[in-house]
């Protein structure tokens, strides 16, 4: 185990912080799931879709900036480190901005492309003109999350999350419960929430490192060659993103296509995904916040063994959430709804949930490893790939929901396998022979 303690000092406060990221989610589910019809649940489902389009795409501003200011830090270069912070926040604002006024452009192409049910489309409408306000702070959360990470404090992420994600469970509660605001409760309680974390992320920040961090190196913190490497490594994190993104969307869109109880029934599902994919990250976090300190230092045995290391300690969460989903699947899913077609149907497909760990555990820490050495153009190969597979099935197989889930396990086992063929030639480009 104390071999593993570097590991496990990044992963697990990752880990706590990120496990309030999908029990917000199921919060969301839950509250939807028992407002008496399923139209709720599913505008949820296809407002969440929305959002992670849209946000999703700009996940490079904590996935780059994680990495880059690790390096950084692993080459003791303070001053770097404290301009990636400047950087990712000026770019985070301009981003949030946009996201804001072009929010009728974003809502009329979704809806128009995923067909979806009047009333569905209603509901998702209202509660993604609501919740869109908080864009600037997400991306402002996306930008302290790396950095932390980056400077390898992990405490201080898990204490925004836990703070932002209390204050959207006791916020939702209380507009829904006790005000009878219905859908527009959940998403008003999101958006206090968002703003409650970029609070929290400030104070934190301004008590440990002070305001030297963005007053120090102004004058160098555009220069050429530090553009350019902010917005390659960004470029490449945006394109894989975007593939990431059409694979979710394309999924959620063709539920959508089988009808509301369908819809319903895959976004119970893929809370199990959720969950997995929010514990995983806490692996992969590390690996990006030790992998990127040790390639700034030079240290390639080092990076190697964080590789060996971090596939051991994953084999226990993989096989212990597999059991769990087989065993307690159902009664979990019900949890979240007392809908018996939507339960009933869900359950039909719950196998397939099922193997989600052991399809994606590969691809997660892949990712960290390979965001921490910015292999970016590496993972965008591997995506696009894997997003390929994803599309060329749901063509060639007979249409329909089970073909959807075969079609999703295999994308993300393929993420894995070729990461894991490329991987040797990231090993090479981060550590150059002398």
């Amino acid at each position: 185990m104390k071999r593993h303690s570097p590991i496990l000092a990044i992963a697990l406060p990752s880990i706590v912080s990120n496990i309030t990221v999908p029990l917000l989610g199921l919060a969301d589910t839950a509250i939807a799931g028992h407002l008496g019809d399923a139209v709720y649940l599913a505008a949820i489902a296809l407002g969440g879709m929305m959002f992670n389009m849209m946000y999703w795409l700009f996940s490079f501003l904590r996935t780059g900036t994680g990495g880059l200011t690790a390096q950084a830090y692993g080459a003791h270069d303070a001053d770097e480190c404290q301009r990636m912070l400047c950087r990712s926040l000026v770019v985070a604002l301009v981003i949030g901005l946009a996201v804001i006024a072009l929010q009728e452009v974003v809502l009329r192409l979704t809806l128009d492309a995923v067909a979806a049910e009047p009333g569905v489309a209603r509901w998702a409408s209202r509660y993604f003109r609501l919740l869109v306000w908080g864009a600037p702070a997400v991306m402002a959360l996306y930008s302290f999350s790396g950095w932390f990470l980056g400077m390898q404090n992990a405490r201080y992420p898990m204490a925004v999350s836990i703070t932002q994600n209390v204050v959207n469970v006791l916020t939702s509660l209380s507009l829904v419960v006790g005000c009878g605001w219905g859908i527009d409760g959940v998403a008003v309680g999101s958006l206090v929430a968002q703003y409650a974390g970029v609070a929290m992320a400030f104070v934190l920040y301004a008590r440990r490192y002070g305001v030297r961090l963005l007053t120090a190196g102004r004058g160098r913190l555009w220069t050429d060659g530090a553009l350019s490497r902010f917005f390659t490594v960004n470029r490449d994190i945006f394109l894989r993103t975007l593939c990431l993104v059409a694979v979710t969307t394309t999924f959620t869109a063709t539920g959508t296509a089988l009808g509301g109880l369908t819809l319903a029934a895959n976004a119970l599902l893929m809370q199990l995904f959720i969950l997995y994919s929010y514990f995983m990250d806490g692996f992969a976090y590390a690996g990006e916040a030790l992998g990127g300190k040790y390639v700034g230092g030079g240290h390639r045995t080092a990076y190697l063994v964080l590789t060996r290391r971090l596939f051991v300690v994953s084999l226990w969460p993989t096989v212990t959430f597999t059991l769990l989903y087989v065993v307690v699947g159902r009664p979990f899913l019900s949890l979240l709804t007392d809908q018996s077609a939507v339960l009933d149907t869900a359950c039909r497909y719950l196998p397939a949930a099922c193997l989600i760990p052991v399809a994606s555990v590969a691809a997660f820490l892949f990712d960290g490893l390979f965001i921490g050495a910015t292999a970016t153009r590496a993972m965008l190969q591997s995506m696009g790939f894997a997003a390929a597979i994803f599309f060329m099935l749901l063509w060639l197989l007979p249409w329909g929901n089970t073909t959807l889930w075969l079609a999703f396990l295999l994308y993300l086992a393929c993420r894995g396998a070729m990461q894991w063929l490329l991987f040797r030639s990231v090993v090479r480009r981060a550590f150059p022979a002398p």
